[in-house]
């Protein structure tokens, strides 16, 4: 089996090129930096855990559970405290806990009493027209109202994109909440009757998977994939050239010589897509793929005395509508989630700041960034003192949003592969952009690129091998 060169040694190039491997498939994999694992890196200090960006993998899916098990990572997988499963959004200044039953519902503060007999109507609105693409405002406007686009949307949206419920797409952003709209014509029934078919897929919701992490952080993962990788992995270098040929691709770098290969998989963001120099015939135009936003994010972590914050922490966390005027998008209760993330009589709280709400603020010095967040958390939390841990990492192009007319961006990557065979587009410039989305799409790509080299042998064979009339 010819080799397949991978560009790109975050999550979804790291999971395809195992997955590859698995199946006896020779691979190269070229990042441009330094380091593997993308916006995945943990750092231990003064007894401290912090995350420089995500914080957990949610187990949506069996493929995320089986690549543990096929690393040997079953034994430093931790999952998330059940104790810490309470979600809060910020109302009034103050965190409220999100209802979880229809009881809570009824009785929570979180939404007014008009409100609520709002949100009871759904299953009496019609679906949209076909075709229609609606905002996720415009969608959860019509279906459920402005109050519950204010206080449980809008942070939910800054919660998973950083972004605008005004500007993202449903059927591009939530294709589960559109597709629930346009086959039960209501989400409610939708969620009760689409149980069954996620069942029969061994898949589980988001808003039910389990949150997973490891005894020494997410970067465990990256470390045990390059572990098995080692040889096939080049960083520091940087793809100058794809050049489709008659038989396969080459690839050409910056520095060093070429390769040749069955295969191409780029497991990049849309902006580096971008600016690759792509020769096919016919040409290939992914130079719009820049047009994709990725607003910047800064993660800001920060330890306290626990007789220092006022809140219990018995959460997984908060998040913060923008009509509420904090500087912080939300943030994580870490030490409270998972083990070891604090010394003992100590507390960790992950916030996050920017996003398309506020995407300047991002910019500031790193001292700026504490600040802010830590204003934010007095006012919320009862926060007193000064910090005991700071840890500030900022992504200048950190989600992509999939905005109105995203859909034009999915088409182009798959014309890219019609008419570029051997050439693969996965990761969160098309398929999600959770961790767990990520992980998934490398196991599928590569089942698609082991599909592919297969035919294209058997092709091969045929031409040098024919058989006579």
């Amino acid at each position: 089996m010819r080799r397949v060169g991978i560009i790109g040694g975050g999550i979804t190039g790291l999971t395809a090129a195992f997955c590859l491997k698995q199946r006896g498939i020779p691979v190269r994999l070229f990042e441009a930096a330094g380091r593997l694992g993308g916006v995945i890196q943990s750092v231990r200090r003064d007894g401290y855990l912090a995350e420089f960006g995500p914080n957990s993998i949610l187990e949506t899916s069996p493929v995320i559970s089986d690549l543990v098990r096929d690393l040997g990572l079953e034994s430093r997988r931790v999952y998330s405290d059940p104790s810490a499963e309470k979600r809060y959004v910020v109302r009034g200044k103050k965190p409220v806990a999100v209802p979880t039953s229809a009881g809570g519902f009824l009785t929570t503060p979180l939404f007014s009493l008009p409100a609520k007999l709002r949100v009871l109507a759904e299953p009496f609105i019609g679906r949209a027209p076909e075709g229609l693409e609606e905002s996720i405002a415009q969608f959860v406007q019509r279906r459920l109202g402005q109050e519950f686009l204010d206080y449980a949307i809008d942070p939910l949206v800054a919660g998973i994109y950083a972004g605008s419920p005004q500007l993202l797409s449903v059927s591009q952003a939530f294709p589960k909440l559109h597709a629930l709209e346009q086959r039960y014509r209501s989400l409610f029934l939708g969620q009760i009757l689409g149980a069954r078919a996620r069942k029969r897929s061994g898949e589980v919701s988001k808003q039910d998977a389990k949150k997973l992490s490891f005894d020494n952080g997410l970067e465990v993962l990256i470390d045990a994939l390059q572990s098995r990788l080692d040889g096939d992995i080049q960083t520091g270098a940087p793809v100058r050239c794809l050049r489709r040929r008659d038989e396969g691709w080459l690839i050409e770098l910056e520095h060093g010589g070429p390769m040749e290969c069955g295969a191409i998989l780029l497991a990049l963001p849309s902006h580096r897509i971008a600016c690759l120099d792509i020769i096919t015939d016919p040409a290939l135009k992914v130079s719009s793929l820049a047009e994709v936003y990725y607003p910047p994010v800064a993660s800001v972590v920060l330890g306290f005395r626990r007789a220092d914050v006022a809140h219990p922490l018995d959460g997984f966390g908060m998040l913060i509508p923008e009509k509420e005027g904090f500087n912080i998008l939300g943030a994580l209760f870490s030490s409270s989630l998972f083990p070891h993330r604090a010394p003992e009589g100590e507390v960790t709280i992950t916030c996050y700041i920017g996003g398309a709400r506020q995407p300047l603020l991002p910019l500031n010095t790193p001292e700026v960034l504490t600040e802010l967040a830590v204003k934010d958390l007095e006012t919320i939390l009862g926060v007193r003192g000064r910090p005991t841990f700071q840890h500030v990492a900022v992504y200048r192009q950190a989600i992509p949003q999939y905005n109105l007319g995203f859909g034009k961006f999915r088409a182009l990557m798959n014309d890219m592969e019609a008419k570029a065979p051997g050439l693969f587009v996965a990761g969160h410039a098309r398929d999600g952009v959770s961790l767990g989305d990520s992980i998934v799409s490398g196991h599928k790509v590569a089942g698609r690129i082991g599909t592919f080299l297969s035919l294209e042998q058997r092709r091969l064979n045929a031409m040098q091998h024919p058989v006579s009339a």
